[in-house]
């Protein structure tokens, strides 16, 4: 596990200085077009959660320019120091997969509770034929446990992200947490039907294609 300190969320600085260079990254090393930015909230916490294409997603969300996210990232990405304190100055904080990492879990949950954004990647893995593949059931845990809503979002691409690749990025529409029928009981079924609802409003999305030019 990576040196982390999960002790209380933080939001860092740096984010938000470098935010307005990778609006310019995204415009023109990968030609991204956004769609759906008037359905971000520009207050209080809610979860973004997006299919996952490329090592390079949460630059080309943030790119949108609308808000500071979190994201969540493999703990593998953290285990060089000098890469580790970047990421965590960019607001990411690191998730063993597979492992019901409650640590990260718990972090997730502070982040919303002080109104911040969390980014997550449902599918837990990079897709390998861009599609979006089956969801797993992190975002819907973290939403039953917070009340959060859910905002999908999709990246489409139908080549490898490289420079002068064209990315469409779309934002749906906000999934209430009340449209999921979360219950006390908290029944298995109640995530795999709140992953499902997310995976499928994502995959939606993604079905678009390219935005018309």
């Amino acid at each position: 596990m990576a040196n982390y300190d999960f002790s209380r969320a933080r939001e860092y600085k740096l984010y938000s200085v470098l935010k307005p260079l990778a609006r310019v990254v995204c415009k023109t090393v990968y030609r991204c077009t956004y769609i759906g930015t008037e359905n971000i909230p520009e207050t209080g916490g809610f979860i973004l959660a997006c299919n996952h294409q490329s090592a390079f997603d949460p630059i080309t969300l943030g790119g949108c320019g609308k808000r500071v996210f979190h994201f969540m990232a493999k703990d593998e990405l953290f285990q060089n120091p000098a890469l580790a304190k970047f990421l965590t100055h960019l607001n990411a904080f690191p998730v063993v997969r597979g492992k019901g990492d409650m640590s990260a879990v718990r972090y997730a949950e502070a982040i919303l509770q002080n109104g911040w954004v969390l980014g997550i990647f449902p599918e837990g893995t990079r897709s390998e034929d861009y599609r979006p593949a089956r969801g797993k059931s992190g975002a819907a845990l973290i939403a039953k446990a917070t009340g959060a809503d859910v905002l999908p979002a999709a990246i489409y691409t139908d080549t490898q992200y490289k420079t002068g690749s064209r990315l469409t990025v779309r934002f749906g529409t906000l999934i209430r947490n009340e449209e999921f029928g979360f219950t006390e009981e908290g029944k298995s079924r109640e995530l795999k039907d709140a992953t499902r609802r997310i995976m499928g409003d994502i995959t939606a999305l993604w079905e678009e294609g390219h935005c018309k030019k």
